[in-house]
């Protein structure tokens, strides 16, 4: 069975937005983005939130100058051959090739495309997967943390769950930022 893993980018003190809904601070160096480029080469398939989508789908189009970095290149042209189902009720319709919409957030549909899937499944913004976290639905958390503290905003993991992680790896980069690998537990 194919796994579905968390990967966030946040502030030390758990942020992925700050209070303004900003997240300028947490756009990675080139020795980031190649790691993440890295994390993400076996995933197959996208599950965003609305918002996250409305991000994301700047990759659609992204990486294509001749001034581009090999970095974005890279990333943009394996967002690019990803499936992506976004969850949305308001959203009329996709602005990316290979994306579709599903109005309702199933966790027996997820369940059931995690077993058919022949390649990994990235869950993407913190509202979406505290939800699939909640079903018991992740496999794996990566939190990128940023050596900054932005005081409040939209957290990275929900509040009011427990879930017991264990961890397996981590990688500190020259610029500051931690990454933990964890995989949930029963």
């Amino acid at each position: 069975m194919a796994r579905l893993i968390y990967t966030a980018i946040a502030s030390l003190d758990g942020y992925v937005e700050d209070e303004t809904g900003g997240f300028g601070w947490a756009a990675p160096d080139e020795e980031v983005h190649a790691f993440v480029n890295d994390l993400e080469r076996p995933v197959g398939t996208y599950l965003y939130g609305r918002r996250m989508y409305d991000t994301m789908v700047y990759w659609e189009t992204a990486g294509l100058a001749a001034g581009d970095s090999a970095v974005s290149r890279d990333y943009a042209e394996l967002w690019r051959a990803a499936q992506k189902v976004v969850y949305s009720r308001t959203l009329d319709g996709v602005t990316s090739a290979r994306t579709r919409i599903e109005r309702d957030f199933d966790p027996a549909a997820v369940r059931r495309l995690k077993a058919g899937a022949s390649s990994d499944l990235s869950i993407g913004g913190s509202e979406l997967a505290g939800r699939a976290l909640a079903a018991g639905l992740v496999d794996e958390v990566r939190l990128l943390l940023h050596p900054i503290s932005v005081g409040g905003g939209k957290p990275a993991l929900p509040r009011g769950l427990r879930l017991p992680l264990e961890l397996v790896g981590e990688r500190r980069f020259g610029s500051g930022v931690v990454q933990l690998h964890y995989v949930t537990r029963p």
